[in-house]
This record gives structure tokens, sequence and C-alpha cells, in this order.
């Protein structure tokens, strides 16, 4: 019993991330969305609002900072993984209910990435836009430059899976999780909040963690 015990743990890594890489496949080329509503090994949903997502690397990643700035920049993933990173432990909570407790983000803080953009005056907000040609999120340019707000390349510790939002998502540690837009491509400065796209649909657009959508759910901060 010790043994097999010993060898569940130890396979138990690999049975999840094999879990996670098939249902995140098979889910990508599933047009009825059920696939959504089955938990992996990691306790995260595979959605996307399209019927299938194109995967990235870093030959073809990129991602645009422009808008209301100065210096408008393009950086590629390894750009993006040479600049100087933050690591946040938080808890994970979907406005749709299910939780993920401590789960590690890595990546550069938005706020860096704005300074070095130069954002103008009259700037209030930041758009995202997502490379699997419909998602979008905003948030306002205060809430944007927390510390814990991040564009995430890793999560537990492990590159940013695609079936995650890889290589390159928004992580927006005090808000559900709809705010932190998976598929990241673009950010865009500009004079206003522009509602996401699941907020066209009734979502709050400032979805602070059990103060908003109608839920009472514990901060994840």
């Amino acid at each position: 019993m010790l043994g097999l015990g010993v060898a569940g743990v130890a396979a138990a890594p690999v049975l999840q991330d094999a879990m996670e890489s098939g249902l995140g496949a098979v889910a990508d080329k599933d047009p009825t969305g059920l696939t959504g509503l089955l938990p992996n090994g990691g306790g995260f949903r595979y959605y996307s609002v399209t019927s299938s997502v194109p995967r990235k690397t870093s030959a073809d990643y990129r991602l645009t900072v422009g808008g209301l700035v100065d210096r408008p920049k393009t950086y590629t993933l390894d750009t993006l993984k040479a600049l100087p990173r933050s690591r946040l432990v938080r808890d994970v909570q979907c406005v749709t209910g299910w939780r993920v407790p401590e789960t590690p983000f890595e990546g550069v803080p938005l706020s860096a990435l704005l300074d070095a953009a130069g954002v103008r005056p009259g700037a209030k907000a930041v758009r995202f836009t997502c490379f699997d040609g419909a998602y979008s999120e905003s948030l306002t340019l205060e809430q944007a430059r927390r510390p814990d707000v991040l564009v995430a390349l890793r999560m537990r510790d492990e590159p940013l899976a695609h079936e995650h939002g890889g290589p390159v998502r928004l992580y927006v540690a005090p808000m559900y999780f709809y705010k932190s837009a998976k598929w990241l491509s673009g950010i865009t400065v500009t004079d206003s909040v522009r509602p996401g796209y699941w907020e066209e649909f009734g979502y709050d657009v400032d979805a602070w963690v059990g103060r908003s959508n109608g839920r009472d759910d514990a901060p994840t901060v």
C-alpha cells in the first residue's frame, strides 16, 4: 500500500498535465462548449468564446502596446521573458463558482509595460485584445497599475500552457477570472473604459471578487 501511495504521488503531476492537455485539445474543437463544464485535474475549466484558438509559439507570438502612449512597442515572447518579473500566489475565483486555491502566477507587471510605453495625459483606461479574435477586456488605468496585475508567462511554476491562455495572458488577481484575458495579443491605452466580452452580456465591469456580480465569495487577496 505504501508503494502504491508513493507511485500515485509521483504519477499525479504527469497524469494531471496529460488530462489538462487532452481536455484542452478536445475543448478547442468542441463547438458546443460542453467540455468547458468538466473540471480537469488542476481544478480549472477550459473556456473559449470561439470554436478554436490558434496556437502561438516563441516564433510567431507578438504583443503590441499602443493607443495613448508616446512609445508604442511590439514584444516577442523572448523579449517579455527577459524583463523583470513578479510572482504571486493567490486563489483563483471564477464567477461561475469554482475556485482553485493558492495558484502561483508569474509575469511582467502590467505597470512596467505602461511605464515603458509612456502613458499620455488624458488616458483613463486600458483595453486588452486576444488572438482568439473575439475576446476583450478593460481596466481603469488605476486598476491596471496595481502590483497584483500581471502580463503572465507562467502558472503553477510552469510555462503558461495553451489551454490556460498561453503563451501569455492577463492576470488580475483581485478580480473574477474573466478579467484575466487569455491568449493576450494587444494592450491599448484609451480615454475611457470599454466593456469587455462578457460585460456586454451583463457581467460587472468592476469585477472585484466578493463585491460584484451579486456574489459574496471570499476575496482572493
